[in-house]
């Protein structure tokens, strides 16, 4: 009787157990360089606010904007480890994990958003996403739109000549580090949040990237002239570890995914009304805005194609029919 009545009360503490895990509120950090009032803050923080209300309160979004925890890879190794952390990434940074995903931060590869979201569902693209698991990272938002980069510098650039021995900011993946240098820019690799004392200080010449993060991080007060070479279509992904992913409920798991979808296509919609506005807002901060004729920077640009051995055989053209 004293035995039963032992296997009785564990087996109810146990279901007990089960009950306020399932029950356990969720707090995750999300960190990213961008800052308050910049489209992805603002993306961010409507994310939060959709997930709270959907979740009753028990599914919490902590926001750390301005790089409060590090850059892209101190967060990435944070989230790797098992951290309750989501960032901002793309398949920039993640092609160090699997390379072919470099190939969609390619310059110049598309000007159409909606197709290259559509690679991102694709099959090819669920394969690689399983191989990100696999290294441990876990793919939260697939369909955030950044915004097309542009570049800001301390002189005018109308050609690729103009770019030469201009040390240009880029993030450090070797995509957009080959595309700069492609078209005849320095590549200077560093965090976004270190860029403007860069700049302000004469170490770097130029910053390239969407139009909202360059007035966001305030680069008109240092650098007077802006080209819109428009050289990325710039698509970003929400990515935390996949440890962490593990630790929740099938239903928390979903609705974060789900509101994360949702948080996506309010970027795209950002991303579709801001830039018009934000070229009335350098012009009044004495910036000179360049049109400059595109195709000899793709021209020059292209050339990174043919730099990435590391790619499966037939990649350039696999994602090209697909584009088509």
């Amino acid at each position: 009787m004293k035995n039963i009545l032992k296997y009785t009360m564990a087996a109810a503490f146990a279901m007990t157990t089960m009950f306020s895990a399932a029950l356990a509120d969720v707090t995750i950090k999300v960190a990213y360089e961008n800052n308050p009032g910049e489209p992805v803050d603002l993306v961010v923080n409507e994310w939060a606010k959709m997930l709270k209300e959907r979740s009753n309160g028990t599914i919490t979004l902590e926001l750390y904007p301005s790089s409060q925890l590090g850059s892209k890879q101190d967060v990435t190794e944070q989230a790797m480890l098992g951290s309750n952390v989501i960032t901002i990434s793309d398949v920039g940074f993640l092609a160090d994990f699997v390379p072919d995903l470099g190939i969609l931060f390619g310059p110049y590869l598309s000007d159409s958003p909606e197709k290259l979201f559509a690679i991102y569902e694709s099959d090819w693209f669920k394969e690689k996403e399983k191989e990100l698991a696999d290294k441990g990272i876990h793919l939260v938002m697939k369909n955030y739109l950044y915004g097309v980069r542009h570049l800001i510098a301390t002189r005018p650039v109308n050609t690729p000549a103009d770019m030469k021995g201009m040390k240009i900011r880029t993030p450090n993946n070797i995509m957009q580090i080959k595309a700069i240098e492609a078209m005849g820019g320095t590549a200077t690799p560093m965090p976004l949040g270190e860029a403007y004392t860069a700049m302000s200080q004469g170490i770097i010449d130029g910053v390239e990237n969407p139009l909202a993060v360059i007035y966001g991080a305030k680069f008109q007060e240092e650098a007077k002239y802006l080209s819109m070479i428009g050289y990325l279509l710039n698509t970003s992904q929400f990515i935390g570890g996949e440890a962490f992913f593990q630790t929740l409920s099938e239903e928390d798991s979903a609705l974060i995914h789900e509101t994360a979808y949702e948080a996506g296509l309010y970027s795209q919609k950002l991303a579709a009304e801001s830039d018009a506005g934000f070229i009335e807002k350098f012009k009044e901060a004495g910036v000179e805005v360049i049109y400059p004729d595109q195709a000899p920077f793709r021209d020059a640009a292209l050339a990174v194609y043919s730099q990435f051995p590391e790619w499966s055989d037939g990649l350039y053209e696999k994602i090209q029919s697909q584009l088509k």
